[in-house]
């Protein structure tokens, strides 16, 4: 069932790594967030595939990184472009895409401007245009990035993202993490952060067709929770959940978030 492959794919703009798992008929696309640029999907497909098994009964489920190289300055909408060149290369002519944080920004600009690669859409913990908590939090990683304090970012990461009761489990692993995985380069990750703050599709989302589901923490100390309810109140017919309690690692810690997902996407 988890059928499990790392690959790396050539574009004209550059290499990517992505990795697929599952064998359902149905395809599905997730794009992770803006830790992607700390460390890409490679050798991570049977990690992806046991966290995210329950997707795997029914969907052949791709997960896509970045460019393995990115040009200084890249937008969102940009990288939505190369998940595009991506799904043409692999012959996904359609699928259900589900975008986390910054994901889920290159997965709006994907369903605008390439609404045939989308059937329906997934955008959890996101946002459409920055707000001051994200632009604070994003402006403290670059710090800690430029002077290679990755442990930092780690740290600073699970503190926003995670209930205290997670945290507690939380802090002593990240802290290790940020002693031993430290990349060789932070520019693809400054790279990411910069396109973060600069995102912003909001006007544009009403153009969004496919059925969507909007996904937001109450307790979110990233993007907020308004940011997800504001993308749910423009983007025509979408759902909203919001998760009582939780934060930006939701989809780590509630219970029923992949059951919820699924049933979306099915």
């Amino acid at each position: 069932m988890l059928n499990a492959i790392n690959a790396r794919l050539s574009l004209p703009s550059g290499e990517m790594d992505y990795i697929r798992f599952g064998g359902g008929a149905k395809t599905l696309v997730m794009l992770p967030g803006v830790g992607d640029g700390l460390k890409t999907v490679r050798g991570m497909a049977l990690p992806f595939a046991l966290q995210f098994r329950e997707l795997a009964k029914d969907f052949t489920v791709y997960v896509f990184s970045r460019r393995v190289s990115l040009p200084e300055h890249m937008t969102t909408r940009e990288m939505a472009e190369d998940l595009n060149a991506a799904m043409e290369a692999l012959g996904l002519r359609e699928a259900a895409v589900v975008g986390v944080s910054q994901g889920g920004m290159i997965a709006q600009w994907l369903a605008i401007d390439h609404p045939d690669k989308v059937g329906k859409l997934v955008l959890v913990v996101t946002l459409s245009r920055p707000n001051e908590t994200a632009r604070e939090a994003i402006a403290g990683w670059t710090e800690m990035a430029k002077r290679g304090d990755y442990r930092g970012i780690m740290l600073d990461t699970a503190e926003r993202s995670y209930s205290e009761k997670r945290l507690r489990q939380a802090r002593l692993a990240y802290s290790l993490l940020g002693s031993l995985g430290r990349p060789k380069s932070f520019d693809r990750f400054l790279t990411q952060a910069e396109s973060c703050v600069t995102h912003d599709c909001y006007d544009r989302l009403c153009e969004i067709a496919c059925p969507t589901l909007v996904i937001g923490g109450c307790e979110d100390r990233i993007v907020t929770a308004a940011a997800s309810e504001e993308i749910a109140r423009a983007v025509p017919g979408s759902e909203l959940y919001l998760y009582e309690g939780l934060s930006h690692g939701l989809y780590e810690e509630a219970p029923d978030f992949l059951a919820r997902v699924a049933a979306f996407c099915r």
